[in-house]
């Protein structure tokens, strides 16, 4: 890879370098940084604005960034009350959300910590990381690889690939938000998620246990339809885990996303039992200016993160959440872009 691919993009507070590497492919070209494993920037030929949210300098993003890009673990999304038993041990994790739970791998977790670059080519990056064992309660020094590829037909393919030398819980993804034609916010979307049901939660958005159906439901998105919608005169808000299927599996098509301004679409593809779709609603006004200057805002963009169901590991009927030493979890998903 040239130099002009390859370049400092910051430093840590503890004074270690974060690198900024450029690949392309299929049309795509993208700028990934090693801090958190974050994709910074995506850009789809014959489409002029980013594809998603991030910074052009490194040092907004310890302070101001709600996870853009990042790849949250070792557990991503909400573990109640941070709390868990693994044969017969109790475990209690970091309460990054005080009066909820743990949120995303704790307040220093992978998303938020420096990778190493293992390997690079001009399509593809490889890095790394160790979670080291007892860091933010988690038993275990957990390793993962991320590779990021960019392939034919604008595909950005994304996998994970995680170890452990203790029995751990182990759930990674990517946690980009996407705005598919750059304009302020990404209402102007629509969208389809096959399944069927969501995971049900509680006014703290901690899973009960339960199931519901989305059919006769505002949150049903079998079919393609716009992302803003309302119930009562009132908005749907979306943070919802919706379920695809009830184990790991072949990956598959399960996602559309389409911009009715720009005509850019964005399929997903993944082995993962569940998706978090998260409208950014939550997002607060960040008082330094992002990609090409653009300010963000609620709703400035929107999430996709495929993954296991949240709090899996207190709900014997979810997903399988541990991971033993000897496996090796492979999550894999493609994100693949076209325009009409």
């Amino acid at each position: 890879m040239t130099d002009q691919n390859f370049e400092v993009f910051g430093t840590t507070e503890n004074g270690e370098p974060v690198y900024r590497v450029r690949i392309a492919g299929g049309g795509l070209t993208a700028s990934i940084i090693t801090w958190g494993a974050v994709i910074q920037d995506l850009r789809l030929e014959g489409h002029r604005p980013p594809l998603v949210l991030g910074f052009e300098a490194f040092d907004p993003y310890p302070i101001h960034s709600p996870y853009f890009g990042a790849t949250p673990g070792r557990c991503a999304n909400r573990i109640s009350a941070g709390r868990f038993t693994l044969d017969g041990r109790q475990y209690q994790l970091e309460m990054n959300q005080p009066g909820i739970g743990h949120l995303h791998g704790g307040t220093d977790g992978l998303g938020r910590s420096n990778w190493s670059i293992v390997d690079h080519a001009a399509d593809k990056v490889v890095l790394q990381i160790t979670d080291p064992d007892g860091r933010a309660g988690y038993p275990g020094n957990c390793t993962v690889t991320a590779t990021y590829q960019l392939k034919d037909h604008g595909v950005l393919s994304v996998i994970y690939e995680s170890t452990t030398d203790q029995p751990t819980l182990a759930n990674i993804c990517q946690h980009s938000y996407f705005n598919l034609d750059g304009r302020e916010d990404a209402l102007g979307h629509d969208i389809m998620i096959a399944a069927d049901q969501l995971v049900e939660v509680d006014e703290k958005q901690l899973p009960t246990g339960r199931l519901t159906s989305v059919a006769d439901t505002p949150f049903d998105l079998r079919e393609m339809g716009p992302m803003k919608r309302f119930d009562d005169g009132k908005q749907v808000l979306f943070d919802h885990n919706y379920c695809l299927s009830p184990e790991r599996t072949r990956k598959r098509s399960v996602a559309l996303a389409r911009s009715v301004y720009s005509g850019v679409s964005m399929e997903v593809r993944t082995t993962e039992p569940g998706v978090q779709f998260y409208a950014a609603f939550k997002l607060q006004e960040i008082p330094v200016p992002g990609l090409e200057g653009r300010r963000y805002g609620p709703f400035a963009g929107f999430c996709l993160e495929t993954q296991v169901w949240p709090d899996a590991i207190n709900h014997p009927n979810f997903p399988n959440v541990v991971l033993r030493p000897g496996e090796v979890l492979r999550q894999e998903t493609d994100y693949v872009f076209s325009k009409q």
